[in-house]
């Protein structure tokens, strides 16, 4: 397995997904990277950093919002080293994105160890192994021989496919339970197995939060990630968001106040 050693301390934050719609969750990100690059020794974003990434070559006739944050992450790797992981929404983000940005990309799974604590990181979303019909997807577009095809296409046709692949899922999730939309505890527990680790750390389910878990009498950590929105309220909800922080006093999570 890939792994990455780092001096403390380490931020972290996914599933930020910025789009054309969120100008102030973009706004609040664009807050963050540049503590980030006053505060952090380096920056992990283990995925769906964007709502829908249709390939590079979108980066070189960026629309305004998406040039914005894309300097936004430049600046902030032009600091501190960045490492950009692919979420199930920006899956296509490849070596051109992360070159052109002066950052790198994350290994799908990786062990990173930051001040003599080693952790296991993802996106998470692999460990959703009860949605059966999104495993199947998920499958199918990390195929080279998909991705290649998906990527010969036009921008305008990949921008509509795009579109409507997002509509599917949304509509298919409203039949979903929230418990299959969760990880699996076997899958979790065989990860921490496999990758001989106590301490997992993912996005994806929207969960933030610490968890206590034991695997084969051992005790440990699965932390989630804060998912972000600014813009899409309802209900006198509080914008939310946030992101880890790693340091020789171990993990903790900020929420979005702390910039």
């Amino acid at each position: 397995m890939n792994k990455i050693a780092l001096a403390g301390p380490v931020w972290l934050a996914s599933d930020v997904h910025l789009g054309q719609n969120t100008v102030q969750t973009s706004e609040a990100f664009r807050d963050f990277l540049k503590l980030a690059s006053k505060e952090a020794a380096g920056l992990l974003l283990p995925g769906d950093i964007f709502d829908a990434w249709i390939g590079d070559d979108v980066a070189v006739v960026a629309p305004p919002w998406l040039a914005q944050d894309l300097m936004a992450i430049k600046a902030c790797a032009a600091k501190i080293p960045v490492w950009l992981g692919r979420g199930n929404r920006d899956f296509l983000m490849g070596e051109a994105l992360a070159a052109g940005l002066g950052a790198r990309l994350l290994p799908e799974q990786v062990l990173v160890t930051i001040g003599g604590r080693t952790m296991l990181l993802s996106h998470g979303d692999e460990y959703c192994t009860d949605d059966l019909p999104y495993q199947q997807f998920r499958t199918m577009v990390r195929n080279p021989a998909w991705q290649s095809g998906f990527l010969a296409r036009s921008i305008p046709e990949r921008l509509t496919l795009a579109a409507q692949a997002r509509g599917e899922s949304m509509a298919a999730n409203q039949n979903k339970s929230s418990e299959i939309m969760d990880v699996n505890a076997d899958a979790v527990a065989a990860a921490i197995r496999a990758a001989n680790v106590s301490m997992v750390v993912h996005g994806h389910t929207h969960r933030p939060g610490r968890n206590v878990l034991s695997v084969d009498g051992n005790r440990c950590e699965r932390w989630v990630l804060p998912d972000w929105d600014c813009d899409h309220l309802e209900n006198g909800d509080s914008a939310r968001g946030g992101w880890m922080v790693i340091d020789e006093d171990g993990p903790s999570l900020f929420d979005l106040d702390r910039a």
